[in-house]
């Protein structure tokens, strides 16, 4: 039983810190220091952000990746039109049968529908 009262004793001697004459000058001595640590810290990431999107701009400029996108997208222009005129008789095919609109658009509806279950799934997931 004393051991029980001991350790109760004991519980309540360090569940409260006690509080010391100077402990608010303290907080605030932190607390401006803690102010002070975070401007100088937003100024130095803003710099480094300003630095690291500079270098990153000419970079971009120097590598010519303007004329290489622009190069990419009329080549990938000219196969997507070339693939277009390939499946146009195949879609004509597919309209023109009975109830074709009907098989598309059955389709389409089809596919949003296991899109939505593939979300609730991802989110469930996460």
């Amino acid at each position: 039983m004393a051991e029980a009262d001991f350790e109760r004793s004991l519980e309540r001697l360090f569940s409260e810190a006690p509080e010391l004459p100077d402990a608010e000058a303290f907080a605030q001595r932190v607390q401006r220091r803690l102010d002070r640590g975070w401007a100088a810290r937003r100024a130095l990431i803003g710099v480094a952000g300003l630095v690291g999107g500079v270098i990153g701009a000419s970079q971009l400029i120097m590598s010519n990746l303007l004329d290489r996108a622009e190069a990419a997208s009329s080549e990938s222009a000219r196969v997507l039109t070339s693939g277009v005129k390939q499946l146009a008789p195949q879609a004509d095919l597919l309209l023109s049968r009975p109830a074709g609109v009907e098989t598309v658009w059955v389709a389409a509806g089809l596919a949003v529908l296991a899109m939505g279950f593939a979300i609730t799934r991802l989110i469930e997931e996460i």
